[in-house]
Order: C-alpha cells, then structure tokens, then sequence
C-alpha cells in the first residue's frame, strides 16, 4: 500500500484514521471496527463493501 494514499484515505463514514492490514489486504477503521477491501491494489472505500471485524480481530490490531 502507497504509504501516500494512506496517508490521504480517510474512513468514509467516520472520516477517521485507516491502517493498513496487509495480511487481509484491507485497510482497518478502528474507531467503526470496519475493513475495506484492497481489490486489484485499489482500495474499495465504501461502506456496502466493507465488512465489520469480529472482536478477536479488533484485539489483534486495536494496539496498531
């Protein structure tokens, strides 16, 4: 991920800052608990697409 661009992106419901997940290919929400998908190495920012994480994914990257 183009550290650029993830410096630029921005949560589309909370307008918070994303990390990027590269073991899921997502880029992480983790004020809304959300991941949105990295298809094709363009990042999907929409909120249809994006999918809630589970509370044991939230514990994995909440210290990120």
């Amino acid at each position: 991920m183009d550290k650029k661009l993830l410096d630029i992106l921005v949560c589309p419901v909370c307008k918070g800052k994303l990390i990027y997940a590269p073991e899921t290919e997502e880029l992480i929400c983790k004020a809304d608990r959300l991941a949105y998908p990295i298809r094709d190495d363009i990042p999907v920012m929409l909120e249809e697409e994006a999918r809630k994480l589970s509370l044991e994914e939230y514990d994995r990257i909440k210290d990120r």
